[in-house]
């Protein structure tokens, strides 16, 4: 493992160190529950914080620089060749350990995509193992706002089937800006809107037909015929100054169809309608959503798994924002994921010393920096909230991970969520709590492989 090395300076440890070690110790110790005071804490301090950002963004790098292992095909990865996922029935063709992780599924469900890069026929493949935790890869829950990658990645492809690039705006404001604002929860550039307001205009935009069809006909397909996203994200969608999509820097432009509301698509669900049952109107699972971030991530290295419309250009977009406004800040769009949750998962697995007391300082960056010449890249999308149909407070992470010179280089994707029982909406952040815990333990397993 990595050897933490280096001094910090003393800044690291100035914002109320009694605090954060009493509030590490309650989150770590044991499985007694945390006070309401710690966990909205941490909610504050690591769940929904700004996430820490590589000390190198210089490059803006998709495919993760991991090694090739010469002459050494692993047996127990496949590549998209060997499963052919173009054919339905590809989830039992794939390497699989749905119990590789040793966590009970009270404690939560977590699927990772594990990469590996190797050398085939003189040729770079890619290859991946598929990792789950008691066999809940294929059971349904309510994904939250990480749902919101389908509605943005849907709504590029329509624009480049109609010979737009993700480099466009609608009316005055960017897509990047757009794509920013959903992943940081904050006004980015040229946008003040709402995470949810954005996100249900993309969705009425494309329409839930279509970008269900993403899950399964259209491009995943994949065998659970529950899952889809048929719902929306806030009552009022965000408006546009016009409706004209134009591609920045040419004379390019078009216009999408567009619901208004979002009863009027004709495939739109209410959260409790007749059919919907306990996991409401966007039901996903750990492989769908994993499997669909995985492909977006392979796009530039895998053509056999490239969504039949989106660019490198809009993969670049999704995942840095390349073309936002925001002075302020470097890069934008997933990179800008809020959450500091994987980022102190990871550091943990990389340094020897299990007792690190990573809130309120910014260790864990720094670990990650050390480790990777600081190009790591953590491309994420948080979910959470409390389910009255449900009676529980939950949370979800999406991410890609990559973590160039560890390990020779590592690449995986990540899906977990967890659920805490209970009538108060403050159980959100005990799922937070609960979450911290599960991926310190999933993402142990995945790099001790």
């Amino acid at each position: 493992m990595f050897q933490l090395f280096g001094a910090f300076t003393m800044r690291y440890y100035v914002i109320s160190l009694a605090i954060f070690t009493l509030l590490i110790n309650q989150v770590s110790a044991n499985d007694k529950g945390e006070t309401a005071e710690t966990t909205k804490q941490f909610k504050t301090l690591v769940m929904e914080s700004a996430p820490y950002l590589p000390k190198s963004l210089d490059e803006q790098f998709i495919s993760c620089p991991i090694n090739t292992t010469k002459g050494n095909i692993k047996p127990n990865y496949r590549s998209a060749t060997d499963v052919n996922y173009q054919q339905a029935g590809w989830e039992k063709r794939i390497t699989a350990d749905w119990n590789f992780f040793q966590i009970p599924a009270e404690q939560g469900r977590v699927l990772a995509i594990d990469f590996s890069q190797q050398t085939r026929n003189n040729q770079p493949t890619l290859a991946f193992k598929y990792l789950a935790n008691n066999q809940t890869q294929h059971q349904l829950y309510e994904p939250w706002s990480s749902s919101k990658v389908m509605a943005i990645t849907a709504t590029m492809s329509q624009l480049n089937k109609k010979g737009i690039s993700a480099t466009s705006r609608i009316g005055e404001t960017p897509l990047a800006d757009l794509t920013t604002s959903i992943h940081s929860y904050l006004p980015f550039g040229k946008t003040a809107a709402e995470s949810n307001d954005i996100a249900t205009f993309m969705v009425n935009t494309v329409g839930r037909t279509y970008v269900t069809s993403l899950f399964h006909e259209n491009w995943l397909n994949l065998a659970n015929p529950s899952v889809r996203l048929q719902g929306a994200y806030g009552i009022t969608p965000f408006k546009p100054t016009s409706l004209v999509w134009s591609e920045i820097g040419s004379k390019k432009s078009t216009i999408l169809p567009l619901y208004q509301n979002s009863a009027d698509d004709p495939a739109y669900q209410g959260y409790r309608c007749d059919t919907c049952g306990l996991t409401g109107n966007k039901p996903m699972t750990t492989l769908a959503e994993a499997e669909w971030l995985k492909r977006l991530a392979s796009h530039e290295r895998e053509p056999l798994t490239q969504h039949p419309y989106l660019t490198d250009n809009s993969i670049k977009e999704l995942f840095y924002a390349t073309s936002h406004t925001d002075t302020q800040h470097k890069v934008g769009g997933m990179i800008q994921g809020i959450s500091k949750m994987l980022t102190h998962a990871i550091a943990k697995s990389l340094s020897s010393n299990q007792d690190l007391q990573l809130i309120g300082t910014e260790m864990g960056k720094n670990i990650l920096d050390e480790a990777t010449s600081g190009k790591w890249r953590i491309f994420q999308k948080i979910g959470w909230g409390y389910s009255e149909t449900r009676s529980a407070g939950e949370t979800v992470v999406l991410a890609h991970v990559c973590l160039p010179h560890f390990q020779g280089g590592r690449e995986f994707t990540i899906a977990a969520q967890v659920s805490v029982p209970g009538d108060k909406e403050s159980l959100v952040n005990d799922a937070g709590v609960k979450m911290q815990k599960l991926l310190d333990k999933a993402v142990a397993g995945v790099l001790a492989l």
